[in-house]
C-alpha cells in the first residue's frame, strides 16, 4: 500500500538541524553509506550519523579530499566511487559486499548541478548519469546487502525537479541542451527511483524515500558563475548572500535527510517525498516550487524510469 503524499505533523521543520531529528536516537551498530559524504550537506550528514553512533562509508571519487575533510571523526571509512562510471560503481560494490556486511541506510546525496554539457560513459549525459543512474546501479549491485538489513534508501532530490520532467524523448540531451532543464530531469529520476524502489522493496522490509534539503549555498553551485548566482539574487558580488533568512546552514539542510534515514516517525511508510522534515504536500498550481510535482510521484513514470536505467546499466535486483 502507498503513502500518502501529505504532512505527517513531524513537530520538526525547516530551521531543524540535523542534531535534532536525532535527539535520543542511539545508531550504535547500524551501518551507514552516504554518497558525497565529505562535502556540503553530505559533511554534515556523515558527522550527525556517525557522532549517533553509526559506522558511515562515504565513497568518494576525490579519495584523497574526502579522507582529509573527515579526519577526526570517528566510525567513519572511505572508499573510492566515481558514480558517473558504471565500471567504479561495480568495483566499489564487489569491495563492500567481500566484508559481508549489511547495509541499514542508504543516503544518495552526491550529485552535480547545471554543469555545462558533458558526456560520460558510452555518451550519456552527466547530471543524468551522475544523479541517477550511479545511485540506481549502486543500490541494485548492493542489494544483497541492503534487503537482509531492512534498509531505509534516501534519494536526495530537490526542488529543481520542479524545472523538467522526464524527457524520454531525448533523456540524454543530445539535442537542445539546457543546463537546467537537464537538471531538473535528473532529480525527477531521483524521486521517481524512490517511488518504483520502494514499490518493490516494501514487502521486503526496505523503504525509499525522496527529499528536497532546501536551499543551501554548497560546493554544489561550483558550476555557476558569480555573475549567474548575482543574477539569480542568490549573492552579491562579494559572495554574501542577499537573502541569508532564505538559506539553511548546512545542519538544517542535512536535517531533512537524516531525518528520512533515521525516524521512527516514518516506520511504516515510504515511496513519498519529503521537505522541512515531513512529508510535502502535492505541489500546488502556478508558479511556486513547494511541494512535489505530480510527474515525479506517478507511478507509471516511475516503472518506466527502472526500466530505462536497467536497460542502460545492466543492473536490475529485481529481475526474473
Amino acid at each position: 500500500m502507498s503513502t500518502a503524499q501529505h504532512k505527517i505533523g513531524s513537530g520538526f521543520g525547516a530551521t531543524s538541524t540535523a542534531a535534532d531529528v536525532l535527539h535520543g536516537i542511539d545508531l550504535t551498530g547500524r551501518l551507514a553509506i552516504v554518497t558525497g559524504g565529505y562535502s556540503g550537506l553530505g559533511l554534515e550528514t556523515t558527522r550527525a550519523l556517525a557522532e549517533a553512533g553509526a559506522q558511515v562509508v562515504v565513497p568518494a571519487r576525490r579519495r584523497a579530499t574526502a579522507e582529509e575533510a573527515l579526519t577526526g571523526l570517528a566510525g567513519v571509512e572511505v572508499d573510492e566511487l566515481d558514480l558517473g562510471d558504471q565500471d567504479s560503481v561495480r568495483r566499489f560494490a564487489e569491495r563492500f559486499l567481500a566484508t559481508g556486511r549489511t547495509v541499514d541506510i542508504v543516503i544518495n546525496s552526491a550529485g552535480i548541478m547545471a554543469c555545462p554539457e558533458t558526456r560520460v560513459g558510452p555518451g550519456w549525459e552527466a547530471q543524468f548519469a551522475t544523479n541517477h543512474l550511479g545511485h540506481f546501479a549502486l543500490v541494485n549491485r548492493l542489494w544483497p546487502a541492503i534487503e537482509p538489513g531492512g534498509a531505509r534508501v534516501v534519494s536526495v532530490s530537490s526542488q529543481g525537479h520542479h524545472l523538467h520532467g522526464m524527457r524520454w524523448d531525448d533523456v540524454h540531451w543530445r539535442h537542445g541542451y539546457d543546463k537546467w532543464q537537464a537538471y531538473g530531469q535528473a532529480k525527477t529520476a531521483n524521486v521517481l527511483f524512490a517511488v518504483h524502489l520502494d514499490k518493490l522493496g516494501a514487502d521486503r522490509g526496505v523503504r525509499a524515500f525522496a527529499l528536497h534539503p532546501g536551499g543551501i549555498l554548497t560546493p554544489l553551485q561550483r558550476h555557476l558563475a558569480t555573475a549567474e548566482m548575482v543574477e539569480r539574487g542568490w549573492i552579491d558580488e562579494q559572495g554574501n548572500p542577499l537573502n541569508p533568512e532564505g538559506f539553511k546552514s548546512p545542519a538544517q539542510g542535512a536535517a531533512t535527510q537524516v531525518w528520512a534515514a533515521t525516524s521512527p516517525q516514518l516506520n511504516g511508510l515510504g515511496g513519498v517525498y519529503l521537505e522541512d522534515c515531513d512529508i510535502a504536500e502535492p505541489a500546488p498550481g502556478g508558479g511556486e516550487r513547494t511541494g512535489v510535482k505530480g510527474w515525479a510521484t506517478d507511478p507509471d513514470e516511475a516503472a518506466r524510469l527502472w526500466r530505462l536505467s536497467a536497460e542502460l546499466t545492466g543492473v536490475d535486483a529485481f529481475a526474473a
